[in-house]
């Protein structure tokens, strides 16, 4: 009788795991669908905000919001441009952005010179008013290239949206000009006792160069330094008149230099 052979039963393996691969793609998918899903509406948002501004003014910029968290008292009254001194036109522009007539909102010469000179890595000035306009209406005040690489989109679709008459009419109405002064009425008010309007040559040049340190430096009470640099813009503002004429065409100062 033949000897009987032993049998082995072949166990497969087991099949192959693709449950958790397949489960992390999906995840990665939902996570970017997500991301662009928030980043067009954003975009949506601002776009939005950009174009309601074009005809009603801005309620408040995130920076008057910001103070107003931190407890400080803000004060701003909406003017209209033409309520606003040609005087303070021409030294605000003199004084911040020349080019601002020119360019399409950024002036990439001047930023580029900005990066390449920034010792620590953080550009400081190229800032054109209507980058200053975008910074101080919708972002925050502390510098970084995050906060850059929003305020050039932003800036170009305001330039796109608004005539350069606008831009400025904005910017003069929330630009900072001591602890919670806000504006170009607020500001004349404050340290001239007089509306915005009725400016003369000298204190609207000393506007101007307070506004690249407002908190220090106080136009209605200058600082020698502070009437050495109002002197040097007075003299451009008398001397060149092209650099205003997108915004100030055949207009004339309405008030005398004092």
């Amino acid at each position: 009788m033949p000897a009987r052979t032993a049998t082995h039963a072949v166990v497969p393996p087991p099949p192959r795991t693709v449950a958790a691969p397949r489960a992390k793609r999906s995840t990665v998918r939902r996570v970017i669908r997500a991301v662009l899903w928030l980043g067009l509406g954003v975009t949506a948002a601002f776009a939005l905000l950009i174009l309601t501004y074009r005809f009603v003014p801005p309620p408040a910029s995130t920076l008057m919001l910001l103070q107003r968290a931190s407890g400080t008292n803000v004060t701003r009254t909406w003017v209209p441009l033409d309520k606003i001194s040609p005087n303070l036109v021409r030294a605000v522009i003199m004084s911040e952005d020349a080019g601002f007539c020119r360019h399409m909102g950024v002036d990439w010469r001047e930023l580029f010179e900005a990066i390449e000179n920034a010792n620590d890595g953080i550009a400081r000035g190229g800032s054109t008013i209507s980058m200053q306009t975008a910074k101080n209406l919708f972002l925050w005040p502390s510098k970084s290239y995050v906060r850059k690489a929003l305020e050039i989109p932003l800036t170009l679709g305001m330039e796109l949206a608004w005539p350069k008459t606008r831009m400025l009419e904005i910017y003069l109405n929330i630009a900072e000009w001591g602890p919670g002064i806000f504006g170009a009425e607020a500001a004349a008010r404050h340290h001239f006792r007089k509306p915005a309007s009725r400016l003369t040559e000298r204190e609207a040049a000393l506007l101007a160069v307070s506004l690249p340190a407002p908190l220090v430096r106080d136009p209605g009470a200058p600082s020698p330094l502070l009437n050495r640099m109002s002197q040097t813009i007075l003299a451009r503002m008398r001397a060149i008149t092209r650099h205003t004429a997108c915004v100030l065409p055949e207009r004339k100062a309405t008030t005398a230099s004092q």
